[in-house]
């Protein structure tokens, strides 16, 4: 069994909204049960995601130089070693691998996913990420048959303001490592922890956990599994999806990459009728050898407190408490988005 722990508590304090008459508010605190780090759940309903002018990052004072815009990419851009890439780039469509310019590791790579430098959600259609997940999940296999000492493989994105990417060009970034963050080690620890005291994958009992319980899971698409995790990362809530039988880099195919991004249509179209403009997301990939952690896609919707003084979401906590702030329960969440995976 999976303990799902929650500590729920209330602040009374007199209102000015209502003549400074005593209100209690209620919140939560819950325990991440692979983890064992917590997450506070407040604010409920007293924050709405920001609408972004998108035309208006095409101005040119608004968009400066782009390296990644088709017209000066050859030239901007930098080449790989013709031991990883001979062709210095490789290209699917429109999408375009090439080096980090500011890697992350030894093998750090990007890939531009359009040729046109702003593009909404609608945009990132079939084609698009299918063309720009196969390059990148290229690049991170062949990576691993070149260099065996970096074990964890990731694809991290930033998109659209405020998720923290450095141009608002959609593109993703795919690296090897052997140290891909705090929360990967943590997931990683737990999940092997769970594997030898109970003799079972955590991640295969967590979704047989949550498709009985039917309060967190928002459903199938393929041979995935999504869900709305009972600890989230964001403000606005998360979203996970799992591979029950992808456990490294290796293990990925392209029916994979088929059922990732027909889920992530779907978590795109509720995102632009919630109004919701930007994301983080990653998807991750354990060691070879191993079937305690499974490989899985999370992705936080971000957003602007307010456009007067373009506040953003992560605040003290997120930066110097690492503790997640989310303002929308998962239970919510799942009852909101589950009609768009029927």
């Amino acid at each position: 069994m999976i303990e799902f722990k929650t500590i729920g508590s209330a602040s009374t304090f007199l209102d000015p909204r209502r003549g400074f008459s005593p209100t209690t508010v209620d919140f939560q605190v819950r325990i991440d049960p692979l983890t064992g780090r917590t997450c506070h759940f407040s604010h409920f309903g007293a924050l709405k995601a920001q609408k972004l002018d998108l035309p208006g990052y095409e101005r040119p004072e608004v968009k400066g130089f782009c390296p990644f815009c088709a017209d000066k990419r050859d030239r901007a851009t930098p080449k790989f070693m013709p031991d990883i890439i001979p062709e210095g780039r490789q290209m699917r469509g429109e999408a375009c691998l090439i080096p980090n310019l500011f890697p992350y590791d030894i093998h750090s790579g990007v890939v531009v996913m359009t040729d046109d430098h702003v593009v909404g959600l609608s945009g990132l259609t079939e084609g698009c990420l299918a063309d720009s997940f196969s390059l990148g999940i290229d690049f991170l296999q062949r990576i691993n048959s070149l260099d065996l000492a970096l074990p964890y493989h990731l694809m991290t994105w930033n998109y659209m303001p405020p998720s923290g990417g450095g141009l608002v060009h959609p593109h993703q970034q795919y690296f090897a490592t052997r140290y891909p963050g705090n929360q990967f080690m943590d997931e990683l620890s737990g999940s092997e922890r769970f594997f030898t005291a109970r003799g079972q994958n955590y991640w295969h009992t967590l979704i047989e956990t949550e498709v009985s319980g039917n309060k967190r899971y928002i459903g199938t698409v393929g041979k995935t599994h999504w869900i709305a995790p009972f600890v989230s990362l964001g403000l606005l809530g998360e979203i996970m999806c799992i591979f029950p039988n992808v456990f490294s880099i290796r293990d990925f195919r392209e029916e994979h990459i088929d059922d990732l991004i027909s889920g992530l249509g779907r978590v795109f179209r509720f995102y632009e009728a919630e109004g919701i403009y930007s994301f983080n997301a990653s998807l991750s990939f354990g060691p070879k050898n191993q079937e305690h952690f499974n490989c899985f896609l999370r992705i936080v919707p971000r957003t602007f407190l307010n456009l007067r003084d373009f506040a953003p979401d992560f605040n003290f906590f997120q930066a110097v408490l690492s503790e997640p702030v989310c303002i929308v329960l998962p239970e919510d969440l799942c009852r909101d988005i589950k009609p768009y995976f029927v």
